[in-house]
Formats: structure tokens, sequence, C-alpha cells
């Protein structure tokens, strides 16, 4: 058995000392993520990553996991604890991790969008806000003591990306408990409904920013944008909402540009880190120099 496992068990009452069956290792960019099977059932253990503690709150996200699995969106969460996030959720069978590939698929876009409403309308808050901008604040400052760099032209776009937050602010959206950091492959497709794990960044947040960093982080197309949005409105959505979606989509890749550096800051070995803050941002730019940008920045200060 792995080492990091068996440490990992030591620490879990109704695992310690029992006899696991197999160990699998799984995905993940920034955690160890492992499948156990033990007395024939199987579970998910996640390990949490070095440094990780400093910018997610593991209380919070135990708490936010719970509130998912209560409605019906994620797995049952057996055990966790809040100093540093190691923890133990019941496994999904029988759904396929979904990636960029898969969601080329309009069907599997109005199944998560379905979750995504079931998730944002389950009447129970967060234990957490995600604001945007005060956690780009938040990675800038912790940026900053891990004196790392941005990639240049970082601080040109961030005050072009003013007049899309003041355009945000200008209609605050009533907040619900959103799951904030929705790549791909952290939906599970059981082929009649979407499951979504992971709530590490959850939050309670504007709900259209779950869909427009799913579009994002799964490379939707025109088609794939508008089946999500046409099942999560159940009809055509309103102009602001679909404004929100797409500046939403930019910021999101503001913000995980950070991310990346962070990442690559820490030493994360995972993946090449730097090169992924430098994709991101050159996608934002991109982005807010669309012919359209302006028309959804106007539509979402008019408010609708």
């Amino acid at each position: 058995m792995d080492g990091n496992v068996a440490a990992a068990l030591a620490r879990i009452p109704f695992l310690a000392g029992k006899t696991i069956a197999e160990s699998e290792r799984l995905g993940g960019l920034t955690n160890l993520v492992y499948r156990l099977r033990h007395d024939g059932a199987d579970y998910l253990l996640r390990i949490p990553g070095e440094g990780t503690s400093a910018y997610i709150d593991r209380a919070v996200e135990a708490h936010n996991a719970r509130v998912a699995a209560e409605a019906g969106v994620s797995a049952e969460v057996l055990f966790c604890d809040p100093a540093d996030g190691l923890m133990v959720c019941r496994y999904i069978g029988g759904a396929a991790t979904m990636n960029a590939e898969r969601f080329r698929d309009p069907g599997a876009c109005r199944r998560a969008a379905r979750a995504f409403r079931r998730m944002h309308r389950c009447g129970t808050d967060f234990r957490s806000v995600f604001d945007v901008s005060a956690k780009m604040d938040e990675y800038l400052a912790l940026l900053a003591t891990l004196k790392a760099p941005v990639p240049d032209g970082y601080d040109a776009v961030k005050r072009e990306a003013d007049s899309v937050r003041r355009a945000l602010a200008a209609h605050p959206a009533p907040l619900a408990p959103c799951h904030c950091d929705p790549l791909a492959e952290n939906f599970l497709d059981a082929g009649d409904r979407m499951w979504i794990v992971d709530w590490e960044y959850s939050g309670n947040n504007d709900p259209m920013w779950d869909l427009g960093d799913l579009s994002v982080e799964a490379g939707f197309g025109a088609e794939q944008d508008a089946a999500l949005m046409t099942a999560y409105f159940e009809g055509e959505p309103p102009a602001d909402q679909l404004g929100r979606m797409v500046l939403y989509k930019a910021m999101c890749d503001l913000l995980w540009t950070l991310w990346g550096a962070i990442q690559h800051a820490n030493k994360n070995p995972a993946d090449d880190f730097w090169a992924y803050a430098v994709n991101r941002f050159a996608r934002c730019q991109a982005l807010m120099g669309e012919a359209d940008f302006p028309r959804h920045v106007k539509a979402v200060a008019r408010g609708r």
C-alpha cells in the first residue's frame, strides 16, 4: 500500500487498522486522490496537497461538501479533518469522469445545467462567500508574500476588468451556493444525471459564475453554451444573465491566472503551472477583445 495512504488511514477511525482490498491512485492537480475498497464498498480518499491550507479553509469546505451531498449533487462525506482537509467520501460508481471531449455532447451540458440548478436552489447557504474581486486581492497578496511573478501585462488587463466589475455590481445577483471551480473533471456523468465533486473553492456566489466557469474550463462553443443556458433557465436566458455568464468567463480566466502563478511559486510538481497561468491570461485577453463583449457588458449594466 502507498505510504501516503497508510498514514492517512491511521487517522480515519472507521478505516484505521482495517484491511484495504484495493487502492488505486486517481487524478488530481493539487491533492492526492485514491479509490479504496474495503469490505465490498468503495471509498474516495483525498489527501490534501502541501501548502493548500494557506488559501483553502478546510472546515468551510467540509460544511459546503456536506450541503452539496444533502442536495443530492455530490457524494456523501464520511470523514473530514477540518484541520488539514483529509477527507473520505463514498465513491460514485457507474459514472464517467467528464472532460472537454465528453462535454461536446449537448445532453451532457444540459445534465450539468440541471445539477447546477439543483445546487443553486437547494435552500441552504454555504458557510463562505466567493467574491472574485476579493479572491483576486487575496491571491495577489499571497503572490507578493511569495515574491512570485504574474504574467506580463497583468496590471493593464486588471484595469480593463474594472468596467466588468462595475457592470456586475450595478445589479448584484442574489447569492446562491455555488461550486465556483467547475473543471470538466469535477463532473461525473451517470447518463441520467450529473454529479459534481471537489468543493474546495465553493461559496455563496452569483450562479452565473458556475455556468461561465464551466464553459471556459470545458472549452464550450456556441451550441454547448446554448444547451447549458437554455436547460438552466428552462427556456431562452435573459440577456443580462447571458451577459453575466460571458463576463464571468473572462473574470475566471483572470482569477485562475493568479492561482496558476501561486502553484508555480509553490513548486507544485503536478503540472507546468506557469504555462497554465500564461495560457489562461491570454484567453482572458482574447475574450475581452471579442466584438460581442461590450454588448454583454452593457446588458449586464442595464440589468435586462
